[in-house]
């Protein structure tokens, strides 16, 4: 089964919750800026937990932050 290329918002999501930084988002979910990083450049795929954890962080639902790309 190929590898499924994940896109999502979470930088639009950091700027319409006051500007969050990277920092500050990694130190709410509980992961390392690098790994918000790579989140945001599509490079790394969360996990279910972590997925959950930005989701609930930003208030909605991981539909809304991560969607499987076309």
């Amino acid at each position: 089964m190929p590898k499924a290329d994940i896109e999502n918002q979470i930088r639009r999501l950091r700027f319409e919750h006051g500007e969050m930084t990277q920092q500050a988002l990694a130190d709410v979910v509980g992961c390392t800026r690098q790994t918000i990083i790579l989140l945001e450049q599509g490079r790394y795929s969360p996990s279910l937990a972590l997925a959950l954890r930005i989701a609930r962080t930003f208030g909605t639902t991981v539909d809304d932050v991560f969607q499987l790309a076309d």
